[in-house]
């Protein structure tokens, strides 16, 4: 049987939106790792007050880009700066399409002189991947996919984070002392009770801590020394629903919609996607709803991934790129703010765990001013804060806005309908929301 292809399904549903909106889907689950262990408010508030696990080894692909050509591949298809990407760095990788926006970030790995890893959603990968197949590159792309899609098998790698303000006390009883200093975002091969683990100063939670890499046939005896390391300082495990509210405050949005729907220079791309990929099946929902894919786009500059951006060389969208910087167009990365009263009269007193990926109007006097792309109960603090791009004008921490809390039904209604949903107000407050995030560690970022 053959695999329809993306623009297969594109054209068989009518058009890019109609293919993903889906309204009330149900919301995916991390694989094989437990919902939760402590309970999803007690694991927000460890990364926080203590110290977390996060186990990242079974949600994300990984794609392995090997040989001669690796560099200059990655460097033809993506913003970042390759001249100085030292061995056992890592960068947040920005590839974008030909009308600057981006497909989909992930982090890269440099792990040998012509040896990358890839990690992430697969959407990135893939666009590295077509392009070292069609452009005649001598490079070789393994991929890894994630546990909810792998066949059979375990993963290659595991991957441990340990988190928070006591982060520093665990990895160093883990490991029997301090580990040699380390750049942010960079790593260094060590080991934990005889096993190879290279450990990559990094963090998602917007705190302090270490990442933890290596062969997963060790998985069982590096997270027992991690968890054993940590229980003096009380160390509490993370379970996936709260993982999934983790970077909310830290500002960092994880699933945009890849810029590659309509373009017809991308045309040979949507062949060579299947249709159940990342990029045929990531589903679309909420109250913000536009017939044109493009409206769902987002640019590099949005995000605030200007100091991950080297306009210094030629790679695929960058003359765009180049235009978009400083556009009056552009939106803000902000953190909203939910009112708990209308939080509970909207969604009900006794709220528990929400996380949603849904795109939500932001309104202000009745007029659209942007949309919401993550929105999630946050325990420690007591309310819902949703990450979201806005308009300059609304930008500044203390404006007021409005939610539209619904699900649009999609094709053949409106965007703008007035379906009847309620409004939730909510306050613009600055993003990454959490002051370490904010401070420090987008400082740590900064000097990358």
């Amino acid at each position: 049987m053959t695999i329809p292809s993306l623009q297969q399904a594109i054209d068989a549903a009518g058009s890019p939106i109609q293919l993903l909106w889906k309204p009330g889907v149900a919301p995916w689950t991390v694989p094989v790792v437990e919902p939760e262990f402590a309970g999803w408010a007690a694991e927000q508030t460890a990364w926080r007050t203590t110290v977390a696990l996060f186990d990242l080894s079974f949600h994300m692909f990984d794609t392995f880009i090997d040989g001669p050509d690796a560099t200059r591949l990655l460097s033809e298809v993506s913003a970042n700066n390759y001249e100085k990407f030292a061995v056992g760095q890592a960068k947040q990788f920005v590839p974008v399409s030909y009308d600057g926006n981006i497909i989909v970030d992930g982090i890269l790995l440099r792990t040998a002189e012509n040896g990358y890893t890839l990690t992430g959603v697969p959407a990135s990968q893939n666009w590295v991947k077509y392009h070292g197949e069609r452009g005649g590159y001598d490079v070789q792309c393994v991929t890894d996919p994630d546990s909810s899609v792998r066949k059979d098998g375990d993963p290659t790698l595991f991957r441990f984070q340990v988190q928070g303000p006591n982060a520093m006390d665990v990895v160093s009883r883990a490991f029997g002392g301090p580990l040699p200093e380390t750049a942010f975002f960079h790593s260094t091969m060590t080991s934990i009770d005889g096993v190879p683990v290279r450990a990559l100063r990094h963090g998602m939670a917007g705190q302090a801590g270490y990442e933890f890499i290596g062969d997963f046939a060790h998985y069982s005896k590096v997270k027992d020394a991690l968890l054993a390391a940590g229980a003096e300082s009380g160390i509490v495990p993370v379970g996936g629903k709260a993982y999934f509210t983790n970077g909310v405050e830290s500002g960092w949005i994880p699933t945009p919609t890849p810029a590659i729907y309509t373009d017809p220079r991308l045309a040979d791309y949507r062949a060579w996607l299947p249709k159940f990929s990342y990029e045929g099946m990531k589903p679309l929902s909420g109250s913000f709803y536009s017939n044109d894919i493009s409206d769902y786009y987002i640019s590099p500059w949005e995000l605030g991934y200007g100091r991950s951006i080297s306009l210094n060389h030629d790679f695929i969208g960058r003359d765009a790129l180049a235009a978009a910087k400083g556009s009056d167009q552009l939106r803000t990365k902000v953190t909203l703010e939910f009112d708990r009263d209308d939080v509970d009269r909207v969604m009900g007193a006794d709220l528990d765990y929400l996380n949603n990926y849904g795109r939500f109007r932001i309104e202000a006097g009745g007029e659209l001013v942007g949309m919401t792309f993550w929105t999630s109960n946050i325990a420690p603090i007591g309310t819902v804060l949703a990450l979201s791009l806005v308009d300059a004008a609304h930008a500044t921490p203390g404006t007021q806005v409005e939610v539209v809390w619904g699900e649009h039904p999609g094709h053949g209604t409106a965007g703008d309908a007035d379906l009847g949903f309620p409004r939730i107000r909510a306050t613009v407050q600055t993003s990454p929301y959490d002051e370490y995030a904010r401070t420090t560690y987008r400082g740590l970022a900064s000097a990358r």
